[in-house]
């Protein structure tokens, strides 16, 4: 397996619920969890478990920020060591066919969930879709790092390359951004819904509104993108070229 951020909050995680003495969290206060100490091993099988109420999830991912917060680098630790499925499976989602990035994106995955642990207001509902959406978000921004470390693909390369007017989508983003088409928001809401797989309601959630409100500002935005695209106002320019070949 390649070591990533992740594994290493892993490897870190179980070392913290071997006995003999485990780190413990109280479901007493915890309507829905058993009346007891749990290891947060068991703590987090139980929170992958199927039809987990989203009261319970705010409840405990509460506690848990409030314990990561205020109960020093132990408990940092576990409450990331709950989190690390879910956020595993972000990481494959964003990392593939990306294997040159997959160390930034976990390391950014990482670093996403732990700013919002310490910093999320913990008295809104949703808290474990906001804090994934944190997370989600950071790890996005290291996967669009690799379009950069290549030419575009409509970059013409040789006398036999064809000229695509558009090319990746998520440089097509950028490009209507640029242009002044789109704003950023736009952009990175048409990307993260639509190539990245995440759901309107969860940044619904996080942001306040109902997903309808949210489905009309994208389709806005696409509307506004496709106008622009037909017009070939975000077309690459083609290179000059001369009999001694291209110029410019």
């Amino acid at each position: 397996m390649q070591r990533t951020a992740l594994t290493a909050v892993e490897d870190a995680f179980q070392l913290l619920v071997c006995e003999p003495v485990p780190l413990v969290f109280d479901g007493r206060p915890v309507s829905g969890l058993p009346d007891r100490l749990l290891r947060l091993d068991e703590l987090r099988r139980l929170l992958l478990g199927p039809g987990l109420p989203v009261e319970l999830s705010d409840a405990v991912w509460r506690r848990l920020a409030g314990l990561a917060r205020d109960g020093g680098p132990a408990w940092v630790v576990g409450a990331v060591g709950v989190a690390v499925p879910g956020l595993t499976r972000m990481a494959v989602r964003l990392s593939a066919g990306r294997s040159g990035v997959v160390d930034d994106i976990d390391s950014e995955l990482l670093a996403g969930f732990l700013d919002a642990l310490r910093g999320d207001d913990l008295r809104r509902p949703r808290v474990w879709w906001r804090l994934c959406w944190a997370a989600w978000r950071a790890g996005l921004r290291a996967r669009k790092v690799e379009d950069l470390l290549e030419l575009p693909p409509d970059v013409p390369v040789g006398s036999r390359s064809p000229h695509r007017p558009y090319g990746h989508p998520d440089l097509v983003l950028g490009r209507a951004v640029s242009a002044g088409v789109l704003t950023a928001d736009q952009a990175e809401l048409i990307s993260a819904t639509r190539l990245g797989d995440v759901l309107i309601e969860q940044i619904a959630a996080t942001e306040g509104l109902p997903g309808s409100a949210l489905r009309m500002r994208r389709r806005r935005a696409e509307l506004k993108l496709v106008a622009a695209l037909r017009r070939g106002d975000l077309t690459m320019p083609r290179p000059v070229v001369s009999a001694g070949g291209p110029v410019g």
